[in-house]
């Protein structure tokens, strides 16, 4: 009978292989989350603190999060996209019209009058989005993207109960679309991330902010202002803001395969949809600490709703020029939005 000897050396060495590869796949990977919120808004409460808690539970605590609530890692809210390109950040919740003109192809769900429930528009905003628009946005990975519930307008010391009441005002915009609203109706825009609205406004640089309900109570928006103004409820939301989570792409792709899976499994459409769900319900919320507090709401009546939908139909005719000067089917892009928002809501 032949004994085959494997020599001592050549034991200890796949020992130690076999020890680096388990202590590899066992590493703990720990994810840095940078965003906008303070640990009291919706966003944080109900979405980054849960999405964590998730992969953490499903990777039996390899894979964790740093969550860095309220720009906490530094820098401003404007350079979360470019902290999430470059590495500084692994993961993020935030604005690209935090960078205005950085993301046209985005912006369709920017225009004024195109969407209503944020659950609608977002799941139709993820579909658009893989069609048109990953390209915007280089070494990201977008695990959802959605839109806020319904805009509206809030202003401190004069209701704005028609067109007119515009001129004059100087009123916070959340993007490059709603400068250009307000400006069609008459306002002076100011391009400003919410984290310093309520600063502006108290200092008296700003006389009214537009935003949706779901962040006013986070940012205590409700205590510096007196009146907010929404639109007739028949017609389209006054403005909408579009939202991204973005990974880092190389991040991602240095986990290894079932970790990525997690990752997978907690992102894209379904996810997408759900955080829509989310702003929808928070716009009860934010109503209600308006109303606790004495606000004044005013309702806009059909017939002055459509005048400022008629004031503000040229920027339809600019993002469609806009498109096509960049070699894209603008007029397509543009309806293939419009279809999309019909499609989910007639599904909803």
């Amino acid at each position: 009978m032949t004994t085959l000897k494997t020599p001592l050396k050549t034991i200890l060495a796949a020992g130690v292989l076999a020890a680096a590869a388990t202590a590899a796949h066992a590493q703990e990977v720990v994810l840095k989350f940078h965003h906008i919120w303070p640990t009291v808004a919706m966003g944080h409460a109900r979405l980054v603190a849960p999405w964590c808690d998730t992969i953490a539970r499903e990777s039996n605590n390899r894979m964790r999060c740093q969550i860095l609530p309220a720009m906490t890692g530094g820098g401003t809210p404007g350079q979360l996209v470019d902290r999430i390109k470059d590495g500084v950040d692994d993961l993020t919740m935030t604005l690209p019209g935090y960078t205005p003109g950085r993301f046209p192809i985005m912006e369709v769900f920017e225009l004024p009058f195109m969407t209503n429930t944020a659950e609608v528009a977002s799941a139709a905003a993820w579909d658009y989005l893989n069609k048109y628009a990953l390209k915007e946005f280089p070494g990201t990975r977008i695990l959802a993207t959605w839109v806020h519930d319904e805009g509206f307008v809030s202003t401190s010391n004069k209701a704005i109960n028609r067109l007119e009441d515009f001129k004059g005002l100087k009123i916070r915009a959340a993007s490059r679309q709603s400068s250009k609203l307000l400006a069609r109706l008459g306002a002076t825009p100011v391009g400003m991330p919410i984290p310093g609205v309520a600063d502006a406004m108290t200092k008296g640089t700003l006389d009214g902010y537009l935003t949706a309900w779901e962040i006013i109570p986070a940012f205590k928006l409700h205590e510096v202002s007196k009146f907010h103004t929404e639109v007739e409820p028949s017609r389209p939301s006054l403005f909408t803001a579009g939202f991204v989570f973005a990974m880092n792409q190389a991040r991602y792709e240095g986990l290894p395969a079932d970790l990525k899976a997690i990752i997978d499994r907690n992102s894209g459409a379904a996810l997408s949809r759900q955080i829509g769900r989310y702003w929808d319900e928070a716009t009860a919320v934010g109503r209600k600490a308006a109303k606790d507090r004495g606000n004044t709401f005013v309702q806009i009546n059909l017939a002055e709703t459509d005048r400022w939908i008629a004031a503000s139909a040229p920027l339809y005719d600019e993002w469609v020029a806009d498109m096509d000067k960049k070699g894209l089917p603008g007029k397509q892009m543009l309806q293939d939005a419009r279809d999309l928002i019909s499609k989910y809501g007639r599904a909803k």
